[in-house]
């Protein structure tokens, strides 16, 4: 029964989400609209890049063995032959003290051995001369040195960032075959909720919970679905969870998991048939967090509370919709840092604070971001992090080392000491 609540460790319940995830069908999209989808198969170089042996500097092109015995006190000189500008070749074979005048990226002819750059030399009438022995290969860009044809240079399951898209441009990919993104519906239960236009009433309150996690699936690249309760009684909000297993790939909730006379999600679930995978996490805030599966469908039940809500969501639900699109990375950054404030609360389960991170002169500072309750929710906007105290401790002092999942990679420069 849903209502038979035994708190199980978090790790355990996030192997229990991702052993139970169904990965979504593929699709092919162009490569400029590729950017933040994952890659459906391998991405192979079609050719060697660089694809000729090309000049890394703006400089000279020379025979290598025509600059031996240069010194300072007998300068070498070059006469220029032709000049050579990026996107053009020459076949011009060199003779004894010749050079090429060649820019970045142009293809060295195949009579030239090395590249002076223009910094290395000192230009005369007819050319140049340089003061020092040079050997084949300098400053130049061989031919495949990068890669070569047939390379896998990104695996199936990698991220596209900007610079896979730049990689998909070089090899020629005009469309790339990634993995759908999995429709998510959002759905806050409770009678106490006005939307944001709402005037306050006495015994209500703004809902702040679907606008955020619709926040939190945009930040993981997901637009998420926005629905509404019609009314807060089991028959009606049966329909609506119904309606939305019929038009989405996962449903969210927040609220009603509790085991109050007013929370009905853990009757909805058995009126579903749906498989409670757990209903008690040992954490805090979040204790309540409930996970069920209808066929291959994730009910993610999070707490009414935002902070907790907010937690449930970056422990199980990012981690849920990253491997359902075959992601190689599906969890948050982790990182050490030094907690830059006391926290004596002691910590009977595994606590999750919303944090700020500081780079300050070399080192990574974790400040919790103020008023740290479950119902708290000013303090989320502070944050950046999220703080992760382990169970059976008594607290924790200013300069201990913590660990600190990272919810935002992306911060002002202040927050980092960048001037």
């Amino acid at each position: 029964m849903t209502l038979n609540r035994k708190p199980i460790q978090v790790s355990e319940a996030v192997g229990r989400v991702l052993e139970n995830v169904t990965v979504t069908a593929t699709e092919v999209v162009s490569y400029l609209d590729a950017h933040g989808r994952i890659l459906a198969n391998d991405l192979v170089a079609t050719h060697d890049v660089p694809l000729f042996t090309k000049s890394a500097m703006d400089g000279f092109a020379i025979r290598a063995a025509d600059s031996k015995g240069a010194s300072g006190d007998n300068r070498v000189p070059f006469k220029v032959a032709e000049e050579v500008p990026a996107g053009s070749t020459s076949d011009y074979v060199l003779r004894e003290n010749e050079a090429f005048r060649i820019m970045t990226g142009a293809e060295i002819p195949e009579s030239a051995d090395t590249v002076v750059m223009f910094e290395q030399a000192k230009e005369t009438d007819e050319g140049f001369t340089v003061r020092k022995t040079f050997n084949p290969g300098e400053n130049i860009a061989m031919q495949g040195e990068e890669s070569s044809e047939g390379d896998i240079i990104l695996e199936k399951g990698s991220l596209i960032n900007p610079g896979t898209v730049a990689v998909l441009a070089t090899f020629g990919y005009s469309e790339v075959e990634v993995y759908k993104k999995p429709v998510v519906g959002v759905l806050s239960t409770g009678s106490e909720l006005l939307d944001v236009d709402e005037d306050l009433v006495r015994g209500k309150i703004r809902n702040s919970n679907t606008p955020m996690i619709l926040a939190q699936l945009k930040r993981a690249g997901i637009e998420g679905r926005r629905y509404h309760m019609q009314s807060d009684d089991l028959d009606t909000l049966h329909d609506n969870m119904k309606q939305m297993l019929e038009e989405v790939d996962m449903v969210i909730t927040t609220g009603g998991v509790s085991v109050g006379d007013y929370d009905l999600l853990p009757k909805i679930y058995d009126r579903l048939g749906a498989e409670v995978l757990f209903n008690k996490v040992a954490m805090r805030p979040g204790s309540v967090t409930t996970v069920s599966r209808v066929g291959d469908k994730f009910l993610f039940g999070l707490s009414g509370n935002p902070s907790a809500c907010y937690s449930g969501f970056e422990l199980f639900v990012r981690p849920a919709v990253q491997a359902m699109m075959a992601s190689e990375n599906v969890h948050a950054p982790f990182i050490d840092a030094i907690l830059d404030e006391d926290f004596t609360k002691p910590n009977p389960f595994t606590r999750f604070i919303r944090a700020e991170v500081q780079y300050v002169k070399g080192e990574v500072y974790a400040k919790p971001s103020g008023f740290n309750k479950s119902n708290a929710v000013t303090s989320i906007a502070k944050s950046n992090c999220v703080i992760v105290m382990p169970g059976g401790t008594r607290g924790f002092e200013k300069g201990d080392a913590v660990k600190v999942m990272m919810t935002d990679v992306t911060s002002s420069a202040d927050r980092f000491g960048v001037e």
